[in-house]
């Protein structure tokens, strides 16, 4: 029982180890240990990657149209790309600008950068402002172009954020759409105009 308790001890050695420590201590390893080993290598390399692209990303960046390729079109194929265009003097930009820095720190695994639109695209229109683009491997995945498609000048971050999450840019925790109720209020109140017209009607036909 000592000898066993010692073995396994000396296996567990490896779940205090670093990437380094453990490629120098392989030979002190039978197969079996060697198995749990290079487990526990993958688990720790996984963290690793992730702790690395937490700190890699984690903020709205700011970039120019020289960048772009670099840092959008050619990011990582795993890497969710979000690019706002923006044109400083239009409130809304700036809107987006302060939402889109929040998400970037609560979904560091995305990359989130913004950039002044006529640094990427000459002449382009004010009333196509906000622009944002959702971007993996190279490809578009979403857009939202202007005012009403990005969420109206009201816009909510948690609205924001369920847009980037039906791209599948981010996972949402957020369980519906944050403007559901206030879609279901409109709805309601279209239908009931159209129902009192529809009364006005018959009675005006009635008289």
């Amino acid at each position: 029982m000592v000898l066993c308790l010692q073995k396994e001890a000396e296996v567990k050695l490896y779940e205090r180890m670093n990437l380094k420590e453990l490629k120098e201590a392989e030979d002190d390893f039978d197969e079996a240990d060697m198995k749990a080993v290079e487990m526990y290598r993958q688990q720790r390399l996984q963290e690793w990657k992730r702790l690395q692209r937490r700190q890699k990303y984690g903020e709205l960046r700011e970039i120019c149209g020289e960048q772009y390729v670099k840092e959008v079109t050619n990011a990582p194929k795993d890497v969710w790309v979000i690019i706002h265009l923006y044109r400083s003097s239009i409130p809304m930009c700036l809107l987006v600008n302060q939402h889109l820095g929040l998400l970037a720190k609560r979904f560091p695994e995305a990359k989130f950068v913004k950039a002044i639109v006529n640094s990427c695209i000459q002449n382009y229109h004010d009333r196509c402002l906000p622009t944002i683009f959702v971007y993996k491997t190279g490809q578009i995945k979403g857009r939202f172009i202007g005012v009403a498609e990005c969420g109206g000048i009201n816009l909510k971050v948690e609205e924001l954020e369920w847009k980037l999450a039906e791209v599948g840019a981010i996972k949402t925790d957020l369980e519906e759409n944050p403007k559901k109720d206030i879609m279901d209020m409109m709805t309601f109140s279209v239908q009931n105009i159209s129902a009192h017209k529809d009364t006005n009607t018959k009675s005006s036909d009635v008289m």
